[in-house]
């Protein structure tokens, strides 16, 4: 199978490396992302400035833009390749619920099912080493052809694994949970007057409500979401259509 790979951690990332590894033996292999780290850059694609393309190794290419970029140039003939599917990730650190409006790692993988081929999206929960991929790798080897068998141009998956060594994890079919986080801002001046600003938090504490990817990876289980592509209202518009709007209408 022809796979492209990018991530949103960049080309030297571990993770697009450990999934390069275990891939390699049995497909076509292409790499193509971002110079460095893009994490949290969304769905932002560059469209007023070109985007630099460096061949960095065999079949490895870095891009001066975003991780939906990569895709782009990757499923436009930038390589001499025509992908089957796009694999996005290791990120490194869980893209959960919310997490997948911000991550440039589903952006790369919902970029390519915009554009008509499968896409995946791939990530393990921990922010910090020792990484232990195995257990996702292991998972996207053995079960790609049927990922790709079973994706339409509706969706694409959101895989999530547990930090933890070993591969032999069971799998649960997931739901996006609702993940919200405690924002904090770090504040310090300069002494030419400019004041920064740093932004970080961590999740709330929440209920891990069953069936949710947050509880399945929480629980030691490899969480595989369907995103789909349209979001849905789920029936929000009722209370709209009963609404009574006044009318831009001249009478």
């Amino acid at each position: 199978m022809k796979i492209l790979l990018t991530n949103d951690d960049g080309v030297r990332s571990p993770g697009i490396k450990a999934l390069k590894e275990a891939l390699d033996p049995d497909h076509d292999v292409w790499v193509l992302a971002p110079e460095g780290e893009r994490s949290a850059t969304s769905h932002c694609i560059t469209i007023k400035e070109p985007v630099r393309f460096t061949e960095v190794g065999h079949k490895v290419y870095a891009a001066g833009g975003m991780p939906a970029d990569c895709v782009i140039l990757g499923l436009l003939d930038a390589l001499d390749v025509h992908p089957e599917v796009v694999i996005s990730g290791i990120n490194l650190g869980p893209n959960l619920g919310s997490d997948v409006i911000f991550s440039g790692t589903a952006a790369a993988a919902r970029q390519a099912a915009l554009m008509g081929v499968p896409g995946i999206a791939t990530s393990v929960d921990s922010f910090t080493p020792p990484f232990h991929f195995e257990a996702i790798t292991e998972f996207i080897v053995r079960n790609i052809e049927e990922l790709v068998s079973l994706w339409n141009d509706q969706h694409f998956v959101n895989i999530n694994a547990p930090n933890t060594p070993g591969v032999d994890k069971p799998v649960e079919i997931t739901s996006p949970c609702v993940r919200v986080y405690h924002d904090r801002l770090s504040q310090f001046s300069v002494p030419r007057g400019d004041t920064f600003f740093f932004m970080h938090g961590s999740p709330a504490e929440t209920d891990l409500v069953p069936g949710t990817d947050w509880h399945a990876v929480s629980h030691g289980a490899i969480s595989v979401s369907p995103i789909f592509l349209n979001p849905v209202n789920n029936r929000q518009d009722e209370p709209y259509r009963e609404a009574m709007f006044v009318s831009n209408a001249r009478v």
